[in-house]
């Protein structure tokens, strides 16, 4: 029993973020679809198309905006506070904040695609992105630290690789995360020769 509570707080825990989201997104998008548009006929009798998805995209952008310059210092010095004094929140937050500038943030870590050589005895890779160098802290000079994404969901498992079976690529990182996580389903796409 204690192990299915805990897979159902993981399970909130992984979709959460996303279903607010979309949650959000869906109920503004609904209000200004509906109730704006009808002021709009009611007032001016006339009903412009596509004014929802135009009116969530200028919010979107102008919540970007504030967020960027004026909400979000005193905000972020909040958030962090609150966080730091809870300490299973702390560790939630860290976690998906860290993930999510691994992918969006100023210092993208899902930077640099390799193939690695995952059995000596034959010829089986796999695909990943290094996310770390530099591992004198576990006292492994030639050694990096390489995430795999898994197909099909949002996780993955880092393994600590020697250099000398890594290859890079050169392919953008975002083109090597789609093709993992849909499994080699969504195919490369043609670069120009």
């Amino acid at each position: 029993m204690k192990k299915l509570m805990n897979y159902l707080l993981q399970g909130i825990l992984y979709i959460a973020p996303l279903g607010i989201t979309l949650y959000i997104i869906y109920t503004v998008f609904n209000f200004v679809d509906g109730k704006v548009q009808k002021l709009i006929v009611q007032f001016f009798d006339f009903e412009i198309p596509g004014l929802g998805l135009v009116t969530l995209v200028l919010c979107l952008i102008v919540i970007g905006f504030l967020g960027r310059t004026i909400i979000a210092r005193p905000l972020k010095l909040i958030v962090r506070k609150t966080v730091e004094r809870v300490p299973l929140l702390r560790f939630v937050y860290s976690a998906f904040n860290d993930l999510f500038s691994a992918f969006v943030g100023k210092e993208k870590k899902f930077n640099q695609p390799v193939l690695v050589k995952v059995n000596l005895n034959s010829d089986l890779e796999k695909l990943g992105f290094i996310t770390e160098e530099n591992l004198e802290l576990l006292d492994e000079k030639e050694k990096v630290a390489v995430y795999f994404p898994h197909s099909y969901n949002f996780s993955g498992e880092l393994f600590i690789v020697p250099k000398i079976n890594i290859k890079i690529l050169d392919i953008p990182s975002t083109d090597v995360m789609k093709f993992i996580i849909s499994a080699g389903l969504s195919g490369w796409e043609k670069r120009p020769d």
